[in-house]
Order: C-alpha cells, then structure tokens, then sequence
C-alpha cells in the first residue's frame, strides 16, 4: 500500500482522497449517468467497486432492497476470488472472519451394513498448489460489505442507491445519453413513485429472474430441473464427527447431503436431496417443510443424529442449467454494426445448482471484466469496440461452467449403487479441482488477447488465463512479496518486464527495452495524458535475476522508477530482483534472455514477447489506445 506522495495525511491510508465526480457526490440519484447498475449483488457490486476507481466517470447502482443485504444465499469463496478480493485490497480480513476449507472428506454407506455411514476417503483441497490463497466460505452479505467499502473510500465516493427497482428501458434515445431507463421508488416518501434516469450505459445485475434481460429480448435456454435439494444454515448438536469439515455424504437409504461448514466456528450449511422432482407437480417440493428437510438430514446420517437448535436460513431449490444467447444487447444480426448499450452478469445470464460453489463467484468475474472496460471507453483510454469483447469473453465460461456442473450435481444425485467405480465421485472432484477453483478460464484471442506466438518465453503464464503470481524480492526494501500481490483493481494495465542477465545501467536488452518504453512514440506509454502522473495508465514492473544486493538502484532505468504526486517523488516499488528461495524465472518457466508479460487490469495475460519485440508490443495496444502517439511524454526520462 502506497500513501504519503500527496504530503503526510494522519488516518486511515485505505481512505482515497475524493476526485472527480467523488467531490460533492450528489446524495440523490442524478437524472443522467454515465453507467446505471441494476443490482446489488456479487456482479453488481463488484463492477461498481471497479468503476468507483475512475474518478472521470458517472456510475450509479440502484437495488430495490431499502438497505444492505442481511443474509445472502452465496457462501463458497473459491480461490481465484479471493486472488480478485486481494487486488481490491481487502483478502487478508476475509481470510480472518472466513471459514477454511482444507480438505473434503467423503462418507458412503459402511458394506457390512449399508443403513449406516462410513469415512471412505479424504481428498486436500489444493493438493497441486495452484493458489497462494485459501479456499473460504463466508456469507455473500459480507462480501458486498467490502465491496460497498471499498467503493465508499474510493476517489468516487459511491454507495449504492438502495429503494429502486428496475421496470423497463429503451435504448433508442439520442444524444449522449442514449438509454432511458424507469425506475419505481420501493421505499421511502417517494415510494409508488416512477424516476427516469438517462444512462450511457447499463449493467443488468438483477439476478435470475433479470428485468433488464427480458427488457433487451435475451432468453435463457437449457435444462428444466429435475431434482430438488433443500439447504439450510443452522445451528445444531450432532455426534457427525466432521461436521467442522466439508463433506460428500451418500447414503444406503438413499439420498445424499452436501456439508459446508461456516465461518464463525458453529454454523454450517447442508444440501439435503429432496429426490426427483415431480413432472405433474413441480411446484410442490418447494412447499417442504425445514421439518422434513431436517428430518431427511438425520436419515441420510445414520447411525449419527443431528439436533437442529436455531435455523438462520433455509430453502428449497430444483436443479436447472441455463444460458442465456448473449450477454449484451446487440442482435446477432447487429454484430459488428454496433456497440453494446445494455449489458447483463450473473445470475441474469447463467444458472446453475449451488453445490459447486461457482455463482457467486463466477457472477464476479462477469462484474470484472466488463467493469474496467466501461472505465477505459468512458475515461477515453480505450475505442467503444472494446465493449463487445465482454460477451464474447464471458458466454464461453459460463456455458464451461454449466456443462461442469451439470456432471458435478448429476453426480451428487447418484445413489452409491449407481456408479461405476466406488471411488468414481472423489476422483471426479480431484481431478477437476482446478476448474471449480476458477483457473481454467482461458480467454481466446481477441483485440485483448494476442495469440500465443511467443508462449515458450513464459510457459508459466499462459496466454489468455489469470496471472499466477510468485514470490519476488523488493529492491528498495529488500521485502519479499508476491510479485502479483501489488497490483490493484485500480483500472491500469500491467507490464511487468522480466530481465536478461546483465545488470542494470550496462546498456543491455533490458535497459534498451526501457529506453524505448519511455521516449518511442510507438510506446503504449505515449498515450498516458501529459498532466497525468507518468504510470496512471500502465504499471511497468521489472524484476531482475541477480539477487538485490547486487541491484545499483540508481543504475535502473527510470522508466521502473516513476516520479509520481505533486511532488515528484521517485517510486521504488516497481523494482524486484529473483527470490533465491524460489526463483521466478524457474517456477514460471521465463526466458533468460529477458521476457515481456503484458497482464490486463483484471489479471489475464494479454501478451507475451521477448524484450526486442517492441514492434509487436506497439502493434497489440495500437487499437486499444487513444491515438496519442504523437505527444510528447513529458514525466519519463532515462537516467
């Protein structure tokens, strides 16, 4: 965390000063916005703690609840979230209050006597160490909670508009604000009353039954459901010996529970199976009782009794898998004529069973990766085109992450007798581990994505997926840190420079490749705004081989060492020298011959090139930038 560049300021340095729009925020919804997000969930949220972080930009998120979420439905925190919880700064004090999970344990009826259950296996969570973070359960409420914070400290000021519900919206307005949406006060002395608000753009985060998707003509197509489960969060005495550990329990008897222990150290979470659902009455297994549920609970657990003595929440849900045909509002028909107004995350565009632990999480990567996209059209960074990557890049994990679950909760429902192989349920689980872990999103290439030409000068980062950090050393403090770890939800690309051999200041590759990011015309670095500080745009990090007590600090090209603040002060955090302890060059499989990964502002690998490469690297943000090649960059200089 960087503070103080400003001039000392005593408090709390998580607190942004205000800028822009942030100054004298408006307490009541405005009449035009730049970007209107309909619903305070995961998806919403997030995209609003996102472009909270553009002080240049309008945005407001609306939720017809008249306060904050009390209890979500969402507790499962995979661990690429929690890597996207770390950018927005606030992993560590999840990971506190959160519950752990560290291994699931899978319990099946005992072969001596199949009314009873027994321990048949356990599995780790992560046993491939693909995160350096945790696997967390912790309620959905509190995750916006840290999101609402981080919006509320961010240059921006924002929270969210509470008491308006979304009603209808036309797209064929003229002029700047092209998008006139109704809205109905739920609450307060207005409430029964209509507002219109006049929007540049529009995120549709209302959920499964989405109005702002049916407002546009998407549907969702797929699987009806089949199978019913009830889940309930409660309190209870029980003799289950791992009730403090998740479980895949089947029984004998038929049926099946999934067990999700919660944070706090008492509360835990079941998904009892309720059976096949009814064709001829669909409707009525979401009339059972917590009663039955408990009741069921206790057969499947056998010989082990469960006394439930305080129930938080509870409900009944049938399994169905949807996707909706787009993401956005353009018509196929329309591709390629137009750019995206309205656009749909979440919920809204995919559903699924629970069991996985992927909506929420999934939701949250869909509010990203529009987010920052919105920030960089509506700031000027970046041409309206890049607007219709979102659908593009999204639609094809969600329809992954459906046909996941579909074989997750098909086999979830299976009865002990059903499978093939006894062990056919844990095997599935390890095997697949890293999917529901969110690290198989791989994104095609695209204006945002370059093919992997280069991919053997990084193997480790592969082009398309998530940059996968590793421990590097400090130079200016000697710190040892993951070298991902210091990048922020802050709106900036990364270019993160992976040295050749020499030392810095002896005029090799590396210094070369510095010197041209910071005085060619070519340079990406070019189109930062000259009033701006010299890394507002792009966030250019070098990491040296040797180890830093060999690294002459005054020696580094000062391209790595901006001078930032209204005082100019040189930036010392950019600088990493190799952790002899576990090299980077080594675990990510980085040419020696120095190396370029170019990682977009939500942490995907956009490019990879050798440090001669630089026509190529000119060549992939010439469309994604402003053309302000031909001004002068006046903050950077070589030393």
């Amino acid at each position: 965390m960087q503070f103080h560049h400003h001039g000392y300021v005593s408090g709390d340095p998580r607190v942004q000063p205000a800028a822009g729009v942030g100054i004298n925020r408006p307490a009541e919804l405005p009449d035009e916005v730049d970007v209107l997000i309909v619903g305070s969930g995961p998806a919403g949220m997030l995209a609003a703690a996102q472009l909270s972080q553009f002080p240049g930009v309008t945005t407001r998120i609306v939720e017809r609840r008249p306060g904050r979420l009390a209890i979500g439905q969402a507790d499962g925190i995979q661990t690429r979230t929690v890597e996207t919880f770390q950018a927005f700064g606030f992993a560590e004090r999840i990971i506190a209050e959160a519950y752990r999970i560290t291994e699931t344990v899978f319990w099946k009826p005992d072969p001596a006597d199949p009314s009873r259950i027994i321990r048949t296996a356990r599995t780790p969570d992560d046993p491939t160490g693909i995160s350096e973070f945790p696997h967390l359960v912790v309620n959905q409420a509190r995750v916006l909670d840290y999101f609402a914070e981080v919006m509320a400290n961010s240059p921006t000021r924002m929270s969210p508009d509470y008491g308006f519900e979304f009603r209808s919206l036309d797209v064929g307005g003229e002029g700047e604000y092209p998008v006139t949406v109704t809205l109905l006060h739920t609450s307060g002395p207005h409430e029964g009353q209509e507002r219109i608000v006049r929007a540049k753009y529009v995120v549709g985060a209302d959920g499964a039954r989405s109005k702002v998707r049916q407002a546009i003509g998407c549907t969702l197509a797929g699987d009806q459901a089949n199978h019913a489960w009830g889940v309930m969060d409660v309190l209870a005495v029980t003799d289950f010996p791992d009730i403090r550990i998740k479980c895949a329990v089947q029984s004998g008897t038929g049926g099946s529970i999934l067990l999700i222990p919660r944070e706090g150290g008492h509360l835990f979470r079941m998904y009892v199976d309720l059976g096949e659902v009814d064709p001829r009455n669909k409707g009525a297994v979401r009339s059972t009782s917590i009663e039955e549920i408990i009741r069921k609970a206790n057969e499947i657990l056998h010989p082990y009794t469960l006394d439930v003595r305080n129930v938080a929440w509870h409900s009944v849900y049938e399994v169905g898998h949807r996707l909706t045909d787009r993401f956005d509002d353009v018509l196929p028909d329309e591709r390629g004529t137009r750019t995206p107004r309205v656009f749909i995350t979440g919920d809204a565009c995919h559903t699924h069973s629970a069991k996985a632990g992927q909506g929420m999480n999934v939701s949250m990567q869909d509010g990203f990766n529009l987010a920052w996209k919105l920030g960089h059209v509506l700031e000027g960074r970046s041409p309206e085109s890049l607007l219709s990557t979102y659908s593009d890049e999204r639609q094809v994990v969600a329809k992954n992450l459906i046909d996941f679950d579909k074989q997750w909760s098909t086999l979830m429902a299976k009865k002990p007798e059903e499978f093939a192989n006894a062990s056919e349920l844990e095997d599935f689980y390890v095997r697949t581990a890293e999917f529901p872990a969110g690290f198989m999103t791989e994104y095609a290439p695209s204006m945002l994505v370059a093919p992997a030409k280069h991919q053997g000068q990084a193997t480790g980062f592969p082009v398309g997926k998530r940059f996968k950090s590793a421990t590097v050393i400090r130079v200016g403090d000697t710190t040892p840190l993951h070298l991902g770890h210091h990048a922020r939800a802050d709106g900036r690309w990364r270019i993160y420079v992976f040295a050749d051999p020499a030392l810095p200041g002896t005029g090799s590759a590396t210094d070369k490749f510095a010197g041209w990011l910071a005085n060619s015309p070519e340079s990406p670095l070019a189109a930062t705004p000259s009033d701006a500080d010299p890394d507002a745009w792009f966030d250019v990090k070098v990491t040296y081989q040797q180890p830093h007590t060999d690294i002459d600090i005054n020696a580094v090209p000062a391209v790595f060492k901006p001078e930032v603040g209204p005082f100019k002060l040189t930036d010392y955090e950019k600088v990493y020298s190799a952790d002899p302890a576990a090299d980077i060059f080594d675990l990510r499989g980085l040419d020696r011959g120095g190396v370029v990964v170019v990682v977009r502002p939500d942490q995907y690998v956009a490019n990879v090139l050798p440090l001669t490469a630089t026509a190529e690297l000119a060549e992939f943000f010439a469309p994604l930038l402003p053309d302000r090649r031909s001004l002068a960059l006046t903050s950077i200089g070589e030393s």
